[in-house]
């Protein structure tokens, strides 16, 4: 059964807290009002609804120098008890074609697995797709190219806010660009996640304009922008 788009769903509004409530909930910790990612995984929080209470809540289980990220459907006040190192927009997009894009021809992505973490950490660490820690690959199923034993391109699943699954970690090491590798790890997440009758979604930073054609050459199209704040605490 082939997902019906709904890219007016309030659920992506807030997909970090509706992720951890559903999908994700199993990488989760916090109550009933705020939850966090587990540590070793993401660096992510959601908020219900960004109250004082749920502020208070989370400056409670986080000491000094913590670090967070937080995606919000518009800009938020702050409280003075962390530091905003970055805000700025991005690009949520949904894929919106029915029919699943075929992968490339002869497949190069294999399965990634806890033996291949010091080169996801690596790939990571070269080409800054977002942070990516030692059990982020828990969060749902990577894929991988190597080149020679050496893993040169990738890309996996993050954010579960049901029924949508975010594609994440798309990333190329730069001797390797131009070859249609990004394009095929992408297509091949999407037939993955339309198998599971999810609805594949992601998030682009709005200046990366060759990475915005890609998505929307496979079937991505913007639903709206979103606000991304990396805070640290004081």
């Amino acid at each position: 059964m082939k997902p019906i788009p709904s890219p007016n769903s309030p659920v992506l509004d807030n997909p970090i807290w509706n992720a951890l409530i559903t999908g994700s909930s199993d990488h989760a910790l916090g109550n009933d009002r705020v939850r966090y990612m587990q540590r070793d995984k993401g660096l992510f929080v959601g908020f219900e609804t960004y109250s004082a209470a749920e502020w208070l809540d989370l400056d409670g289980w986080f000491p000094p120098h913590s670090q967070i990220i937080l995606f919000t459907a518009q800009e938020i006040p702050i409280p003075s008890t962390w530091k905003i190192h970055a805000h700025r927009p991005l690009l949520q997009m949904v894929y919106e074609t029915i029919d699943a894009p075929a992968p490339g021809k002869g497949p190069r992505a294999v399965p990634l697995a806890d033996k291949d973490i010091p080169a996801m950490l690596d790939l990571t660490a070269r080409t800054n797709p977002g942070p990516f820690f030692s059990k982020t690959i828990d969060l749902g199923y990577y894929e991988g190219v190597f080149e020679e034993d050496r893993l040169v391109a990738m890309t996996g699943q993050r954010l579960r806010p049901d029924p949508y699954v975010e594609v994440s970690a798309v990333c190329t090491d730069p001797d390797f660009a131009g070859k249609g590798l990004a394009a095929e790890l992408v297509a091949n997440q999407v037939n993955c996640i339309l198998t599971e009758s999810k609805i594949p979604f992601l998030h682009v930073n709005t200046t990366n304009l060759g990475a915005i054609k890609l998505y929307e050459k496979v079937g991505f199209r913007v639903r709206r922008e979103i606000w991304v704040y990396f805070l640290e605490k004081i």
